[in-house]
């Protein structure tokens, strides 16, 4: 029998290893850029058409290779980085195993052209999965440019997984931030298809912050810094208020090098536990240095996980830390007097006029115990029943308080039931229905009462209703008196470019105008008066990439839940009786009406038979 294992080509065989390392445009985007910044280039330009599937360039003014090293840096294994095995815990640069030219070559049509400062003339390679076109000698700008052309142009079933171009933008956009945020001394230029997404001088880390996500960070940012024995912690963490419901701008870099730890992550969540809902994320982009000794990096091939030594003390500096900062600035919940509700109506020139206090009225001659026997020490208890229950029945009429008409109309079960219900019923005319703590509707039916959350009964209406508009593309719209003009994030952007056909067919009167700039001139008819265009479409893309990132849904169901769940009365909203009963009629013509949106029920009813047992 004839031997059967053989050595795999080196083609094959940096295919193979093009599949750990370039899974899509962004991770070639990567390799390249921590190769400019390794070259010790302070300028970098990176041009992307066809949302990098058609070219990826990265320009740099860098110290360039000689004729050898441009030829030996697509060579597997090959790198200037390492010399023994010690070398990779001491690792301080961004690439280091040698792999990624390789396997980019070996997926793509690839051009090198770069220059020495000290050469007069460059080299110029040309490769086509893995085999070398053409190498000559060219006259070049120092540094390195190299084109990365039709990626994945010899492997098609893996072109075939590639996103739309908007997705792959996104994902291109990410990789872009995170590198470009961990090194603000150098100058960055992004463009696409001709457009300049990214435009990035040199300056400070917030500098690059505000840059990056827009002038509305520069009052969200407060600073952090801790120095001890194991790290060096700094950087920026974001106010409470501005949380987001989705894990937005959240970045740790050690050594400068971007990571995902959710094990850190939860240090900074932790941190927070006192001022931010569990379902909210602040901002934050942290900078480790530690020892490279005490950290191996070398544990996934897109270098995004580290193992430290001692993660429990890194843990508890990074929480601390953190914690610190938040109460050092001020920014944990205090009372603001002067902004308080209750005390500027007291404090304002026509106080006397709005507020309208309570009128006492007492009998001084009134004395409960007058029933009681004068011999009996504890009066009260040695009474008879009658007098129990006639002297208990005195204790109201010792102080009768008169209300503002005003403070009498709303249900709550502190007061008296039986008499709110009768008033409640007078004024209906008849209509059995009632709110309940201003966020349950009591409804009765023959058979008991229902009980109906409000919140959820109209985001599973509005859910249908926008349902309905996204296939019809007909939602009616209201124009707004005056455009509202917002400013995103690039990713932001890219989403809105991706989804503006249907949040047109919502109601939405927007279009593109400008950089990261969308233009709002209408909104859907159903959200009334007095609606923030800006905060609306803000929570939309927010609710949207939420449900991207937790349910399995289609673009538009997540658009329409979004928006519901925005949009919908809250609780705590007091509603009339027509407003109660008008939601009860649109609910129960719904398709699902007993299910909410998170999969709870809506409604739960309650029979007489249930009430009697009760009650025995």
């Amino acid at each position: 029998m004839s031997d059967i294992i053989q050595l795999l080509p080196d083609s094959v065989a940096n295919q193979i290893a093009a599949g750990e390392v370039v899974q899509r445009p962004a991770s070639a985007l990567k390799e390249l850029i921590e190769n400019a910044i390794d070259s010790g280039a302070d300028k970098i330009q990176v041009l992307i058409k066809d949302a990098g599937k058609s070219l990826i360039q990265v320009i740099d003014n860098g110290c360039g290779m000689s004729m050898t090293d441009a030829r030996m840096c697509f060579e597997r294994h090959a790198t200037s980085k390492i010399r023994q095995a010690e070398d990779l815990f001491a690792i301080r640069t961004m690439g280091f195993r040698g792999e990624a030219m390789a396997s980019i070559a070996a997926i793509a049509q690839v051009e090198l052209k770069t220059r020495r400062h000290e050469d007069e003339l460059g080299t110029h390679i040309r490769i086509e999965g893995s085999e070398i076109i053409s190498q000559e000698p060219v006259s070049a700008m120092p540094g390195t440019s190299i084109s990365v052309k039709n990626l994945f142009y010899n492997t098609p079933a893996r072109r075939n997984f590639l996103k739309g171009n908007a997705v792959e933008m996104r994902h291109l956009n990410d990789e872009f931030q995170r590198v470009a945020l961990a090194n603000p001394e150098i100058f960055f230029t992004l463009h696409h298809d001709g457009n300049e997404v990214f435009h990035l001088p040199k300056g400070s880390l917030k500098q690059r912050i505000i840059h990056l996500f827009g002038n509305a960070y520069n009052q969200k940012l407060v600073p952090v810094e801790e120095e001890t024995s194991i790290i060096g912690l700094k950087g920026y963490i974001g106010k409470p208020e501005f949380a987001k419901k989705t894990r937005g701008e959240q970045f740790f870099f050690v050594n400068n090098r971007f990571i995902k730890d959710p094990y850190l992550n939860h240090a900074v969540i932790n941190a927070y536990e006192e001022v931010l809902s569990a379902d909210s994320f602040p901002l934050y982009v942290l900078f480790i240095e530690i020892d490279p000794a005490k950290i191996d990096i070398n544990v996934h091939p897109t270098k995004t996980e580290i193992k430290y030594q001692d993660e429990k003390a890194i843990y508890a500096i990074v929480r601390s830390a953190v914690k610190r900062s938040i109460g050092r600035y001020n920014i944990s919940p205090t009372l603001d007097f002067n902004q308080e509700t209750g005390f500027s109506r007291m404090i304002s020139p026509k106080a006397h006029e709005d507020i309208i206090p309570p009128a006492i009225s007492f009998n001084p001659d009134f004395n409960p115990f007058q029933t009681a026997k004068k011999d009996s020490g504890i009066p009260f208890l040695r009474n008879s029943a009658e007098e129990r229950k006639s002297i208990t029945k005195n204790w109201g009429s010792l102080y009768e308080i008169v209300q503002p008409e005003s403070q009498q109309q709303n249900f709550e079960l502190d007061a008296d039931p039986q008499t709110e219900i009768n008033n409640q019923a007078l004024k209906s005319v008849g209509k059995q229905i009632y709110q309940l703590h201003n966020r349950f509707i009591i409804s009765q039916i023959k058979s008991g009462f229902m009980l109906i959350d409000q919140q959820a009964a109209h985001e599973r209406i509005l859910y249908e209703r926008y349902l309905q508009h996204l296939e019809s593309r007909q939602g009616a719209s209201q124009q707004s008196l005056f455009p509202q003009t917002v400013t995103l994030n690039a990713s932001d952007f890219e989403l809105v470019k991706e989804l503006i056909g249907d949040i047109q067919s919502l109601g939405f009167q927007i279009r593109e105008f400008g950089k990261n700039t969308v233009i709002i001139e209408g909104i859907p008819a159903d959200l009334g008066a007095n609606i923030s265009e800006v905060e609306i479409l803000e929570h939309l893309i927010e609710g949207f990439k939420n449900n991207q990132n937790t349910l399995k849904i289609s673009k538009r169901e997540s658009l329409a839940r979004a928006l519901a769940r925005n949009t919908a009365i809250k609780s705590g909203q007091q509603l009339s009786v027509d407003e109660m009963n008008h939601l009860i009629d649109e609910l129960f013509a719904c398709e699902m009406p007993n299910t909410s949106l998170s999969g709870k029920p809506v409604i739960s009813t309650f029979t007489l038979e249930e009430l009697l047992k009760r009650f025995e």
